[in-house]
């Protein structure tokens, strides 16, 4: 059995929330505040349109983002796909690709853990919004390949990673 924790509110930390909206709106993106422990936002990329999702536990001081995908991964694809999903994810240096299994949509998930200090700096929760959204237009056109064309995971990560080199 886990040992039990007792929170002291001393060392609760902020609700990250309240920054999320600042970056948002400065960003120009809508948002909707669903109450002090939840916001969505939608951000529109290079290769799709993302929505992302903030969750507040003040119990954990903890704050979960998801990054969610303008895709569907049909049956037929899954299996392919979820090791998809695994070669990329070795790739990550922070969070990490799922996909949900009611909805079969990709996301990229990242948490934050904040016990014991004051709260998320703007830099933070602002490069943990830059990553996220990096990591999914970088992955994306290899979920894409397996997804639509039908292509296996390697060859799709490997044709989504080639980097050109020079210039033309």
């Amino acid at each position: 059995m886990p040992p039990t924790a007792i929170v002291d509110p001393a060392d609760t930390a902020a609700n990250p929330l309240d920054t999320i909206e600042q970056i948002i709106g400065s960003n120009g993106w809508s948002c909707d505040r669903r109450g002090e422990f939840e916001v969505t936002a939608e951000v529109s990329g290079q290769w799709s349109d993302y929505t992302l999702y903030f969750n507040w536990s003040a119990e954990m001081s903890a704050m979960h983002f998801t990054c969610a995908f303008n895709l569907k991964v049909p049956e037929r694809r899954r299996a392919a796909f979820h090791e998809l999903l695994a070669l990329s994810n070795e790739r990550l240096w922070i969070g990490h690709f799922g996909m949900g299994t009611e909805d079969s949509i990709p996301a990229f998930h990242h948490s934050v853990l904040l016990r014991g200090t004051a709260g998320a700096s703007q830099e933070s929760l602002e490069d943990m919004l830059d990553i996220a959204l990096a990591e999914c237009e970088r992955f994306y056109p290899a979920f894409q390949f397996t997804i639509s064309a039908g292509k296996p995971a390697a060859e799709s990560l490997a044709a989504a990673m080639l980097e050109c080199a020079g210039e033309a």
